[in-house]
């Protein structure tokens, strides 16, 4: 018989479209991000024409921060939606969570950062064991980051964990465009353009064909709202931006 610890470890996962162990991934993950750090925010303006940027704040008129709000920001590495969040709602604070220390470093380097700093935390650690108590934060996003974690529905269920009662989830990724004809149109741009983009900017292909490859690999709208929910968040509700390239989905724990 095969024990349980011989069975977690053959377990496998995607890393883009390759398969690789679960244990494995985690790693790879870090390497991408570790590579990217530095420019990361640039490559972001440059892959999406700057519209990321109106993605976040639609993020954040949606969520409507409030004042003396505990944020968790989980794979927030270079800080873009906590200081959104702070520079809306000044009184509140927010932790930022990432597993590369890196990409921490180049957010606390920004200009708000020094401006914000008695408001935030920045932490290295695991979406899916999450370093802190139960019922901690009124507020947990995680934007462009929960396609990379090995097992979703695990850092869903600690997202939950954390909240308080009444806390609330919004998470902000890359999803499916429900029109075949423009995912066919948005897959060649993907696959052939920003491969190459990140080889120009950030001297980075690889990495670039790794975050292309793991859209494709994201469960659509409906799928993720469906985890959400198992994770125990109700009034679960999803909002597609730019015809479905992202999406925001929200949820209450009740």
């Amino acid at each position: 018989m095969t024990s349980k610890d011989e069975s977690q470890d053959s377990r496998t996962t995607h890393f883009g479209f390759q398969t690789v162990g679960e244990d494995e991934k985690a790693g790879m993950v870090h390497g991408v991000f570790s590579n990217v750090a530095s420019r990361y925010d640039v490559m972001n303006d440059v892959m999406s024409a700057g519209i990321h940027r109106v993605w976040k704040d639609a993020m954040m008129d949606w969520l409507a921060p409030r004042a003396g709000q505990d944020l968790l920001d989980v794979a927030g590495g270079t800080g873009d939606i906590a200081f959104r969040f702070l520079k809306r709602a000044p009184s509140a604070k927010a932790t930022v969570l990432d597993m590369t220390q890196s990409m921490l470093i180049e957010g606390q380097k920004r200009a708000e950062a020094a401006h914000m700093a008695d408001s935030l935390n920045w932490i290295v650690g695991d979406a899916m064991a999450l370093p802190f108590e139960n019922n901690r934060f009124d507020v947990y996003t995680i934007s462009f980051g929960i396609r990379n974690v090995t097992r979703v529905q695990d850092a869903l269920n600690e997202a939950f964990r954390v909240l308080k009662t009444g806390g609330r989830l919004m998470v902000l990724e890359f999803s499916q465009l429900p029109n075949t004809g423009l995912q066919k149109l948005y897959d060649l741009y993907s696959f052939n353009v920003i491969p190459r983009m990140g080889q120009m900017i950030a001297n980075d292909r690889d990495s670039y064909q790794y975050l292309v490859e793991s859209i494709r690999k994201f469960p659509d709208q409906e799928t993720f709202a469906g985890m959400i929910r198992t994770a125990g968040f109700e009034q679960v509700s999803y909002r597609n931006l730019s015809f479905g390239i992202a999406a925001l989905h929200s949820g209450w724990k009740i």
